[in-house]
């Protein structure tokens, strides 16, 4: 059988914690960031945990999850 290819740009995207959860970085700090305010690209910063119903789909990208950190 053959191995399952690990999907490369999912493995840059998220990060598996230890004890199995997937963190994705939040949206809206890549550009245009002149007009927007100091305390909400604050807020922006850091990780959070992917939503619940797009769990199946990422899992399904990062077959070899254990060893994806």
């Amino acid at each position: 059988m053959p191995k399952m290819k690990t999907h490369r740009s999912a493995a840059k995207r998220y990060k598996i914690t230890a004890s199995g959860k997937i963190l994705r970085r939040q949206a809206g700090k890549g550009h245009l960031l002149a007009h927007k305010s100091q305390s909400r690209k604050n807020r922006l910063t850091g990780m959070v945990e992917i939503f619940e119903g797009n769990k199946a789909l990422v899992t399904k990208e990062l077959p070899y999850k254990k060893y994806s950190r």
